[in-house]
């Protein structure tokens, strides 16, 4: 058998490589070492050029044929739950709301020990609104976050997203279009972002995953704009995260999350690793993004004054309950839940002489008092503005309000 030795040569061409072995009768058990090593050399070249697939045929010969692609298969456009979800209460007050949560219970549970983070949490998150959910650490907020995304398992309650339910047990075909009507933005994008891989992968891994692209020029046309979009260059697509500084990191977490063009967004503290200065940047373009396309976010954070200016309207969560819920203005201009107002005494004041001078409010959960035939409940006190609270403080509450000046 004839046999090509010169392999060092840069410029072979890969059949002339494949050739030796593909026309001869030698079976993979009758092999020589030199064979072994001539094959070995023509799959090193195979797979830089990715033209071949090595198999072994019946007859022992080894065979060479081209390689099947994978491709994701498409989502229906045709056969989406949860557009014809939202169709049964189009045009109706129904359908004021994207997102509902009844009864939520989520817990978590060490070997025979249960630890029950958030009970009978009942929210709906109004359609094309930013949601502000603040509350100090431990309160569980991002598990709510995380309960929407599915990350969390929901032990009680439901979740129902357009009028479909997203909690607890769904079919799977369910559970592969939610993935692409809800997104998240995390909280670190230095531990979010893989650092093995390029901002083209990162960005465009949602859009691979679920085949959202018609052909390959697609797909970067739409990283690319979406990219310049979020203020960066497309030739960072060729980088890597850890050549980025944290702002920039942020902004290429936002873009992998909107270039899926989702529905409802999860922002869980996207700016509390950032500088001051960048801030209100990534708070700009999420507020872009919700005029632009009608998003829906919601937004958790510690600082009071970033949630007032971003979100529609806030909600207070203390110890896994809904506290107080009101819009952004209305709830600085008449706060009424005790714990609402220590939070609010906690937000600096630019003037150094009105900070020196302010009285700081601490919280003590053992002023409400409660009992159980008089267990606290959340009640509409005004308009849009709902507080926790039993029967004697609904009117202590009712009183204040209308000293400060009910709602025009």
């Amino acid at each position: 058998m004839k046999k090509n030795n010169d392999y060092s040569k840069t410029n072979s061409n890969v059949d002339d490589l494949i050739s030796p072995v593909n026309n001869s009768d030698v079976s993979r058990d009758n092999m020589s070492h030199k064979d072994y090593e001539e094959r070995d050399i023509i799959e090193s070249v195979n797979a830089a050029d990715g033209s071949y697939n090595e198999i072994l045929g019946g007859d022992g010969k080894i065979v060479q044929e081209k390689p099947q692609k994978r491709h994701r298969k498409e989502l229906d456009p045709d056969d989406d739950e949860f557009e014809k979800g939202r169709d049964i209460t189009r045009g109706t007050p129904a359908d004021e709301y994207i997102i509902r949560m009844r009864d939520v219970r989520i817990s978590f549970k060490m070997g025979p020990l249960e630890r029950v983070i958030i009970n009978h949490l009942n929210l709906d998150i109004k359609r094309g609104e930013i949601l502000g959910l603040v509350g100090e650490s431990g309160s569980g907020k991002t598990t709510i976050g995380r309960a929407i995304m599915r990350i969390n398992y929901v032990s009680g309650g439901e979740i129902v997203y357009n009028n479909v339910r997203i909690s607890g047990k769904i079919p799977k075909k369910r559970e592969r279009r939610l993935k692409t009507k809800i997104q998240m933005i995390f909280q670190d994008p230095a531990d979010s972002l893989n650092d093995r891989s390029n901002v083209d992968y990162i960005v465009s891994e949602g859009l691979r995953a679920f085949h959202l692209y018609k052909d390959e020029q697609d797909r970067i046309n739409k990283v690319t704009e979406m990219m310049q979009i979020v203020g960066l260059r497309p030739e960072y697509l060729s980088r890597y995260p850890h050549e980025f500084s944290g702002g920039q990191r942020q902004r290429i977490g936002i873009a992998r999350c909107m270039v899926m063009n989702p529905e409802f967004v999860v922002a869980d503290e996207p700016i509390s690793a950032l500088d001051v200065s960048i801030r209100a940047q990534v708070l700009n373009l999420i507020k872009d993004f919700q005029k632009k396309s009608n998003l829906t976010v919601l937004f958790i954070a510690h600082d009071l004054s970033v949630v007032k200016y971003i979100s529609d309207r806030i909600a207070v969560i203390y110890a896994g309950h809904l506290v107080e819920l009101a819009p952004a203005l209305r709830l600085f201009e008449a706060p009424l839940h005790p714990y609402t107002k220590s939070l609010l005494t906690a937000v600096p004041i630019p003037d150094p002489k009105i900070e020196r001078h302010k009285k700081i409010i601490t919280y003590n959960p053992g002023i409400h008092h409660y009992v159980l035939s008089d267990a606290p409940e959340f009640r509409e006190i005004e308009p849009d503005h709902f507080v926790r609270c039993n029967t004697p403080e609904f009117e202590a509450y009712k009183e204040e309000l209308a000293r400060l000046g009910g709602k025009e």
